[in-house]
């Protein structure tokens, strides 16, 4: 065996050091018979006859001619030097992009048959897919069949500016006709809409159609909770009750999170678009509306023998499990008063922002932004209307501002003719996934504030809850006396109440609207 081994490195050692004479350097292959190596470069059951030195010669003619004719063969490597033609050398035909073989007549023409979401996502393939994609003569057929005729009309914000760069020059010299289009077709979706939002109801100063729009349009609310630990859980919604001024979006399934463990919370409006196919689902747009941290300290509503609610910013009632500290629900109350703009226009990240329209200063008027103002007030819970009222011609003399707010009386204790009554008791319904309730003395407060031009001043729809009078406020009535206070930055809310153990109801005796001096002098750009 050792004698064997031997022999056979010996006579590899020599058919490596023998080499042919004015040779260049062959590539070996893989020896993948079993037979021994001899002498020369021959190897057993490789060939019948074939030498290295005449395989070596075959594979130089081939080289040397296919250099030569830039047809027959590649480059490999290996070779000891580079083509001279490297330009002529052909791709195997398993690598040659057919599309580039195509004619761009051909490929416009098979191009026009998509339609223009397809046609958009189409140039984003390739440098010549985008090219032809952004043909002006293909983006005017499309124009024209979904908008009619229309001559162009170049505008200076149009015009291209002068630079340097291939790659910006292209993006520049992009389909006019396609940008139109885009243009036109957002226009167009959003006219449609705010067409219906144009009808105002005098009685409570926001559009008629809200309601209906938002139907229309598919529009629903998610939330997107994110934990101490970064992991977000996105929850469509379970309910929506409309009222006049307002919506409640409730969310009850599929949480699964403490409370203490929930690190914020976003609200995002959502507009579903109809799936034509089971198979494909495009993505909808989200529009962020608000987004909160659940930071202490919270605001405790009310409880049952099941459920307490905690009230955070901006309006927000969770739902706890009592002993548990377990979300059970979620509960928001949204103001219609631009609620399609900011459910619709709006980006993933960032909300939407109205733009501010002054009103129109009057010199003639010494005290512009003190009177005339019109409130549309409502208590209401997810099911019933507790309380609506219409209060116009509200004011304030400079005299009567105090703590720096703007005091609107609209219903004075004095004064019996304007207490009104409650209807029911007040309390607040909640739904689980199994199990229902309601929570005693909290509701849903909606308040719209038009000013002397009509035009909403100050909107806010929020949840609200009793608590007992330190003082006596009424000694009309024989009675337990409540108040029920809000107080935001941008105003203030409060109202006195009289609970009738007779009649079993409450009366309210007295409510006051305050806003900021600073609102009123930015509104009006006046200097109170």
């Amino acid at each position: 065996m050792a004698a064997g081994r031997g022999e056979f490195f010996r006579n590899l050692m020599e058919g490596l050091q023998r080499q042919p004479a004015k040779q260049a350097p062959e590539i070996r292959q893989p020896n993948h018979g079993r037979g021994r190596p001899r002498p020369g470069g021959r190897f057993a059951r490789q060939g019948r006859g074939f030498s290295g030195h005449r395989r070596n010669e075959r594979q130089k003619k081939v080289s040397s001619r296919s250099l030569g004719s830039g047809t027959e063969a590649s480059y490999h490597p290996s070779c000891p030097g580079p083509p001279k033609n490297v330009s002529q050398i052909k791709s195997p035909p398993w690598k040659l992009n057919l599309l580039e073989t195509l004619p761009s007549e051909i490929l416009v023409k098979i191009l026009s048959y998509l339609d223009p979401s397809s046609l958009f996502c189409v140039s984003h393939v390739s440098r010549l897919l985008h090219r032809l994609s952004n043909d002006d003569v293909l983006w005017q057929r499309i124009y024209v069949s979904e908008f009619g005729s229309r001559t162009w009309k170049p505008k200076t914000s149009d015009k291209c500016v002068v630079v340097e760069d291939t790659a910006q020059m292209e993006d520049c010299s992009a389909s006019r006709w396609k940008k139109l289009y885009f243009k036109s077709m957002a226009g167009h979706e959003m006219n449609k809409w705010r067409k219906d939002l144009r009808d105002i109801n005098p009685y409570t100063g926001l559009p008629r159609q809200t309601e209906w729009v938002l139907r229309n349009l598919n529009v629903s609310w998610e939330l997107t909770l994110c934990d101490r630990l970064g992991r977000e859980r996105m929850l469509e919604q379970s309910k929506a009750h409309f009222f006049e001024s307002s919506v409640i979006v409730h969310w009850s399934g599929g949480i699964d999170l403490k409370f203490h463990h929930i690190s914020t919370i976003q609200l995002h409006g959502v507009r579903k678009e109809p799936q034509r196919s089971h198979k494909t689902r495009k993505p909808n747009w989200r529009s962020l509306i608000l987004e909160l941290d659940t930071e202490p300290p919270y605001l405790y509503l009310g409880k049952d023998r099941l459920m307490k609610l905690v009230l955070l910013q901006l309006g927000v009632i969770v739902g706890i499990w009592r002993g548990k500290n377990q979300v059970a629900f979620i509960m928001i109350s949204l103001h219609f008063h631009k609620l399609v703009e900011r459910s619709l226009l709006g980006s993933p990240a960032c909300p939407y922002s109205e733009s501010v329209v002054l009103s129109p200063v009057v010199d003639s008027d010494p005290e512009l932004g003190l009177h005339g103002y019109t409130l549309h007030f409502v208590l209401h819970n997810t099911g019933t209307e507790i309380m609506s009222g219409h209060f116009q011609q509200l004011f304030c003399r400079k005299g009567q501002i105090r703590r720096e707010l703007v005091e609107l009386r609209v219903i004075r204790r004095t004064s019996l003719s304007q207490h009104r009554s409650l209807s029911g008791s007040i309390k607040l319904p909640w739904k689980g996934e199994e199990l229902e309730g309601a929570v005693e003395n909290c509701c849903i407060m909606s308040l719209t504030l038009l000013d002397e031009f009509q035009k909403p001043f100050w909107c806010v729809s929020t949840p609200i809850h009793i608590t007992m009078a330190k003082r006596t406020v009424s000694f009309d009535y024989s009675g337990h006396d409540f108040q029920m206070l809000y107080r935001n930055p941008d105003g203030e809310v409060k109202m006195l109440l009289v609970w009738l153990e007779e009649q079993k109801q409450f009366f309210l005796i007295g409510l006051t609207v305050c806003v900021p001096v600073a609102k009123v002098n930015k509104r009006f750009n006046r200097e109170y």
